[in-house]
């Protein structure tokens, strides 16, 4: 009888505390569902968001074997400093080679130069010798003429007529080719000058070339654009490389932003300027503000390689997502925590 009753009497406590336990965890629940569901009244969150920064790619100008690599995976490295070389040796004697076919092209200007010099001074020579004949045939036209007269009077043969005559074709003949030599000599000038032209102009493109051989071997020692940190090397030394191959990347680690891609039904209340809450997913416990910056004028899905054509007959509506663009605030504290690619957790209020 006694031991029925301690039964009962232990029975009716287990149901009691089955009960208080069912409760607690009830109230439990319902606090942090009413909770939850007053947090998502007043607030809008994605964790479709991760940390971004600049990625700048280091790239060769120029085909040729790598001679050196100075810096390491994941390097920090300043601008402009030098992190890899292209050997330049075949570079090196092309360029004394152009430099010496410009000397050579240089002592043409001047041979060509010295040309036209001395047919300049043979055109003066031809022009005094065109005024001397001149003078000649105008001697001899009035020696026939005296000539003729005596010849009216018998005053002289008949042969020596003839004589004065003939002189006079020999000196119309000799003035006609002055003047033929006179015109070959102002060709010839002509000529000599485009000579001097023309050797100019190869001496200016062969300072061309040895400028842009110049340029190329400065592109040799290639320097980090942009400060930051470097990423995975794809190369090494002793390997060829082509023109616009790219070596590494270089990223900026001064200067992070997120890009979290809010639902479209989430875009109310979301503007340029409003702070927001950041959850860093590899820092749970830590709580970053921030401020949105933009938002983007179009869906992610329209940045797309394929994006979607609704215009199709088989439709399915699929709520899309508008990219926003949110500052990190007191980035600087941050700096050696903030890595590009991180996943984090946005939290706005309404």
């Amino acid at each position: 009888m006694e031991q029925n009753q301690i039964d009962s009497q232990s029975s009716s406590k287990s149901a009691t505390i089955r009960k208080i336990v069912i409760g607690l965890l009830l109230g439990i629940a319902l606090f942090f569902g009413v909770k939850k569901l007053i947090f998502s009244l007043t607030h809008e969150t994605t964790d479709n968001a991760q940390i971004e920064t600049t990625i700048v790619p280091v790239l060769t100008r120029i085909s040729g074997f790598v001679k050196s690599v100075d810096v390491k995976d994941f390097d920090s490295v300043a601008q402009n400093q030098q992190v890899v070389e292209i050997d330049d040796a075949d570079l090196r004697i092309q360029l004394h080679e152009q430099e010496a076919d410009l000397q050579q092209s240089t002592a043409e200007v001047s041979n060509a130069k010295a040309q036209l010099a001395n047919a300049i001074l043979s055109l003066q020579n031809n022009k005094g010798a065109i005024d001397l004949k001149n003078i000649r045939k105008q001697k001899v036209n009035n020696d026939l003429k005296r000539d003729q007269n005596l010849f009216k009077e018998q005053a002289i043969t008949r042969k020596q007529l003839e004589e004065s005559e003939y002189q006079l074709a020999a000196a119309n003949q000799e003035f006609t080719n002055a003047q033929t030599e006179l015109a070959t000599a102002k060709n010839r000038i002509d000529v000599l000058k485009e000579n001097v032209n023309r050797a100019l102009a190869m001496i200016d493109m062969k300072k061309t070339r040895i400028k842009e051989t110049e340029l190329k071997l400065s592109y040799t020692k290639i320097a980090a654009p942009v400060k930051g940190k470097i990423g995975k090397k794809n190369i090494s030394i002793g390997q060829f490389v082509q023109a616009g191959t790219p070596l590494f990347s270089i990223v900026n680690d001064s200067s992070y932003w997120i890009v979290a891609n809010f639902k479209e039904s989430q875009l109310a209340d979301l503007h340029e300027g409003k702070k927001v809450n950041i959850r860093i997913d590899a820092f749970d416990e830590m709580v970053v503000q921030g401020t949105i910056v933009s938002l983007s004028d179009a869906t992610g899905a329209k940045f797309s390689l394929l994006p979607p054509d609704n215009s199709s007959g088989n439709f399915i509506k699929v709520t899309q997502r508008i990219p926003v663009k949110i500052s990190i605030d007191n980035q600087a504290a941050l700096k050696n925590k903030l890595r590009a690619g991180m996943s984090v957790f946005i939290t706005v209020d309404k």
